[in-house]
């Protein structure tokens, strides 16, 4: 199942929630975040006042992606974790299960040894989550409630006439 496939439920999405919030709290962080490979936020924790999360998660995804072709080039197959060390703010990056990535904006307030720790648990979890999250969607689309999407018969023409 391509990760574009996953469905989202909410107690699942409830205990992704529920994992970020402890993570931020743990972490003594300023704000944590979960993006999909795609670029679109998922979930967050912190205060998110002052940020632009829409562009924060593209650019993360791209940082991801970008990295990975240095990795390629390397030998790596991927670099998981990122880290970027800045005059007032630090961001830890990583990549979890090759889904999705975990983003720790944290201060002086907290350290990068705290946060990698508190991530590496946290990264348990979020990988126990997201394949129970495959596994409930595969049986949901076996039992043949979904045998063809909801979006199958709208046509280019018909999304080009709805924009016009």
């Amino acid at each position: 199942m391509s990760s574009s496939d996953l469905i989202m439920y909410e107690e699942e999405f409830s205990r992704i929630d529920e994992e970020l919030q402890k993570l931020y709290v743990q972490t003594n962080a300023m704000v944590v975040f979960l993006v999909d490979k795609n670029g679109q936020l998922i979930a967050s924790a912190g205060d998110t006042s002052d940020i632009d999360t829409t562009s924060l998660a593209s650019l993360t995804a791209g940082n991801i992606a970008a990295t990975g072709g240095i990795a390629r080039l390397l030998g790596e197959k991927e670099f998981t974790i990122l880290f970027h060390e800045g005059e007032k703010e630090n961001i830890h990056i990583s990549l979890i299960g090759q889904r999705v990535i975990l983003v720790v904006i944290f201060d002086k307030r907290s350290s990068l040894g705290l946060v990698r720790l508190r991530v590496k648990k946290a990264s348990e979890a979020f990988v126990k989550i997201f394949s129970d999250i495959t596994s409930k969607s595969e049986k949901v689309k076996s039992s043949d409630s979904f045998d063809e999407s909801p979006f199958a018969e709208i046509s280019d023409e018909d999304i080009d006439n709805l924009f016009k």
